[in-house]
């Protein structure tokens, strides 16, 4: 049975580490010029003003998977609040059942309560899982082109 809650930073940071580290290994490019190494000081600081809203999968209380968001006023159209993905993950064990499904589900319903206008979440292009938000109403309106300047 997995659980789906919204959780501070302070009571998961420990329980994502791991993941991250995961997360990291199975989807980040440029690994060899960029090193995974959050700064959890900015994190806490995001989370105590409550702009960092953290979703969490667990199975029998162990973490599964997470959804972690950046809600904030747009400075585009200050008059919106926007959400926007900082990570989204789920172990790949626990991928075929609904688990990614009902952790989106859970943000976006937290969102909606929220006041937030828009949830904007990426994806990576070579791991996509674009067909699933598309079942979920998502429409896909941006593409991203990066370059990396280190070795």
């Amino acid at each position: 049975m997995i659980k789906i809650a919204h959780e501070c930073l302070a009571n998961v940071k420990e329980d994502i580490k791991p993941l991250l580290e995961k997360h990291w290994e199975m989807v980040a490019l440029n690994q060899g010029a960029i090193k995974l190494n959050p700064n959890w000081e900015e994190y806490a600081r995001l989370d105590d003003s409550g702009v960092l809203r953290v979703f969490t999968a667990r199975a029998d209380g162990e973490l599964v998977g997470y959804c972690v968001l950046i809600v904030s006023q747009s400075i585009h159209y200050s008059d919106h609040i926007f959400a926007n993905n900082d990570v989204t993950f789920v172990l790949p064990e626990h991928r075929e059942g609904a688990t990614g499904y009902q952790l989106i589900k859970y943000a976006e319903e937290h969102c909606q309560e929220n006041g937030v206008s828009l949830l904007n979440i990426n994806t990576k292009v070579h791991i996509p899982f674009d067909s699933l938000l598309t079942r979920m109403g998502f429409d896909l309106i941006e593409r991203i082109y990066s370059k990396c300047f280190k070795d």
